[in-house]
């Protein structure tokens, strides 16, 4: 038998093509990768990786079943905990908790103060009014210090500067870390910053041997400095706690927080037309594909759940959308906290586009898409009932505000 290495000339043409359907398949797996700020990022996906939930992946995209949709049960693992009983210092976190839960950016911060903690030291969470999140733990937060209270709703600067005043004076942080995010947190600190007589560190996306690194220039150049107490933190700062789990233990202020005479009235949020809002500053996106059958019923469920309409390349070529609502590599890169997929297959352009969505949700009949895998959650099943019970849900649920508030 002849030793002689033959060459696949048809498996190099789908490695030199990334638009072909196996192109992906035939890539080795990539387990970790440098992101765009320097910091070395894992895939969470990944076989093998135990997530900030505890949960170690097993198989998520049914590569070991030889393509098969089989999703192997997950491994509980119990991650070490990391307590700190007598803390010798705290590093103050002020997360954005945007929807009352912890965005991408906020656990990025909290995985920056846990370098900042080390071992000696405890992350004080500071939280304003009600939150939704159940994960703290698994986030790094060894204290957690919910500061409630009507004079902490809605649009309040000027108060919640007074709360953060008061856990300054009670636990003298070493360093406080806000997002420098619009979603005020970069407001916020640099507010406090201000209350404080502190020059903050703006845009920083690495903290390294006691120095601070951030955006200057327009972006386009590195600002270090010596490490300051005040931190206002880009995404992507640090890596996120997933290794292991902590107490959170809830704390209280001693003292009420000063109430201030606010220079600013809240007029509360303003409706607006979500058909008005551009895809890529959409939060919240409904987006039909080459499997919607009813648009009619398509517009309403977008209407009733308001949400911003987005399309497949399919769709919009066939005239049902406009070519402005088309999401994908060959349209909108969308960053959406939650994207609904009905109808769409996924195609590798279109799952491009999604990427930086926080959480998908797919409707399929096809249970073997690659939209099912990508998806957070997947409903297996013909799209118009499922969007005729989704309108149901939501008058039913309507109603029944109504009738409380009544």
């Amino acid at each position: 038998m002849s030793d002689i290495i033959r060459r696949d000339p048809r498996a190099e043409r789908i490695a030199r093509n990334r638009l072909h359907p196996l192109h992906a398949a035939m890539q080795p797996a990539q387990h970790s990768w440098m992101g765009p700020h320097g910091i070395v990022r894992k895939n969470p996906h990944g076989v093998g990786f135990i997530g900030p939930n505890g949960i170690k992946r097993i198989d998520r995209s049914g590569a070991q079943q030889g393509g098969a949709v089989k999703r192997s049960a997950a491994v509980d693992v119990q991650l070490p905990l990391h307590q700190v009983p007598t803390p010798a210092f705290y590093i103050s976190v002020v997360p954005d908790m945007v929807g009352g839960r912890l965005s991408s950016h906020d656990r990025d911060l909290l995985g920056l103060a846990r370098q900042l903690a080390g071992q000696d030291g405890a992350v004080l969470a500071v939280v304003f009014g009600e939150h939704k999140e159940s994960a703290f733990a698994t986030a790094g937060v060894d204290r957690l210090l919910v500061l409630d209270g009507e004079q902490f709703s809605g649009y309040a600067p000027e108060q919640r500067v007074q709360g953060l005043r008061a856990v300054d004076n009670q636990f003298g942080p070493r360093h406080w870390l806000l997002p420098d995010s619009r979603s005020g947190g970069g407001e916020l600190g640099r507010r406090f910053a201000a209350a404080l007589g502190e020059r903050p560190a703006t845009r920083v996306w690495q903290v390294k041997d006691q120095e601070c690194t951030g955006r200057a220039g327009a972006g386009l150049q590195d600002l270090v400095r010596p490490l300051a107490r005040l931190i206002l933190a880009s995404a992507e700062c640090a890596e996120p706690v997933s290794e292991t789990r902590h107490e959170a233990l809830p704390v209280e202020l001693s003292t009420s927080v000063a109430r201030s005479l606010s220079r600013i009235e809240d007029l509360g949020a303003v409706a607006v037309d979500p058909a008005a809002i551009p895809m890529a500053e959409a939060e919240f996106i409904f987006s039909g594909g080459n499997g919607v059958k009813d648009w009619d019923l398509f517009h309403r469920t977008a209407a009733a759940l308001g949400a911003t309409e987005g399309a497949s390349r399919v769709a919009v070529d066939d005239g049902f959308m406009s070519r402005d609502r088309q999401v994908g590599a060959s349209g909108t890169w969308v960053t959406a906290r939650v994207y609904v997929a009905v109808g769409i297959s996924g195609a590798i352009q279109h799952l491009q586009g999604i990427g930086a969505c926080d959480k998908v949700v797919a409707i399929n009949l096809d249970a073997g898409c690659d939209m099912i895998k990508r998806a957070d959650l997947s409903v297996i099943g013909e799209s118009a009932e499922i969007l005729q019970a989704l309108i149901a849900a939501v008058e039913a649920w309507r109603n029944d505000a109504k009738r409380d508030a009544a």
